[in-house]
């Protein structure tokens, strides 16, 4: 079936008990020791870092990003697996998405259940990231947890403990698992990855602002007096907020700040639909819709185009790609399965 390089980051599937509450400090071979390994699969451990994912940086994120990029330049490498904790997952599995332009598949996944858990999810969830990521082609960036598959884009983490802790609210998943092979239930619609970002001495700050009901602008101004060079604002329903914070957008923008719009709810598309500091308001104040990406995602979206460019156009340009607003209607890649 192949070479696949497991790339281990911690989370609760590396965690164990420290006296007052699990922290992640095992090592990738012990992770990869509690699996059972598809036949005819040869594995290889890269040993990133092990922290809890809360704790996980841009930093951490764009040296995840190079490590894959790298990896992927030997031809002889099959398809990846990242064990990663799930606080954070959805963010950095969709950074990687964004730049990633290889049919070889990169598959994120974890545990509910720390390492050493009688009943943990770990060693089926990593199995099924082995097994997905040997015999899958063009599905880009896939998240495996509980005998699901998903896309990178548009997941998020919709549980705090259940082990089915992974899911699209405003889509479907691309795949189940079971009896040895990867059902494709259908093809993720992707824009062309982005080119690989540098790894700058000094990254821009990207902050989220919440609106709710008697909220002003002070987080927001204050945001963007702190440096932010990028805003997304947690709008309510389907994207609304208040005249004074349409007025604080329009203010952030002009001063060459990039502000994404999503909401707080679940599922469903920001919609210019209300004025009065609705997302009609806010739109014309600058920011930018992100569709069905939550704040999370849409927070990766803007760190990717603030790395990509200077300009503010080019910026925004950059932004408006990653939430895929080129992509034609109907649009899928190809995909190809590998035998098991």
């Amino acid at each position: 079936m192949g070479r696949i390089v497991v790339i281990s980051t911690g989370g609760t599937i590396a965690s164990r008990w420290q006296g007052s509450g699990f922290a992640a400090d095992a090592r990738g071979q012990e992770v990869m020791a509690t699996a059972a390994v598809p036949e005819g699969l040869t594995i290889e451990v890269v040993d990133l870092f092990s922290v809890n994912s809360p704790r996980l940086t841009t930093a951490h994120q764009l040296t995840l990003l190079h490590t894959v990029h790298e990896v992927l330049t030997d031809p002889g490498v099959d398809g990846i697996v990242v064990t990663h904790g799930t606080d954070t997952l959805e963010e950095s599995a969709f950074l990687v998405d964004l730049h990633h332009d290889d049919p070889r598949p990169v598959v994120f996944t974890g545990a509910q259940l720390p390492l050493d858990a009688a009943d943990g999810d770990g060693p089926g969830n990593l199995h099924d990231a082995l097994l997905t990521a040997a015999t899958t082609r063009g599905l880009g960036v896939l998240v495996a947890f509980d005998g699901k598959v998903h896309p990178a884009r548009g997941t998020i983490k919709t549980q705090t403990l259940a082990p089915d802790a992974f899911g699209d609210p405003s889509g479907a998943r691309i795949g189940n698992v079971g009896f040895g092979r990867i059902s494709v239930l259908r093809h993720p619609r992707r824009p062309a990855g982005l080119a690989l970002p540098g790894m700058p001495g000094t990254l821009p700050r990207v902050d989220m602002v919440m609106h709710h009901a008697d909220a002003d602008p002070l987080l927001l101004n204050a945001a963007v007096d702190a440096g932010a060079q990028g805003i997304v604002l947690v709008a309510t329903g389907s994207g609304n907020a208040t005249p004074e914070i349409a007025e604080a957008v329009a203010s952030a923008t002009a001063r060459g700040v990039l502000v994404a719009l999503t909401t707080r709810v679940p599922s469903g598309p920001v919609a210019e639909i209300y004025t009065h500091g609705g997302a009609v308001d806010l739109v014309a104040a600058g920011a930018v819709p992100t569709g069905t990406l939550r704040a999370g995602q849409a927070r990766i979206a803007v760190l990717t185009a603030l790395l990509a460019a200077t300009d503010p156009q080019e910026r925004e340009r950059v932004l408006r790609h990653a939430l895929g607003e080129a992509l034609p209607a109907g649009a899928d890649p190809a995909v190809e399965l590998v035998e098991a």
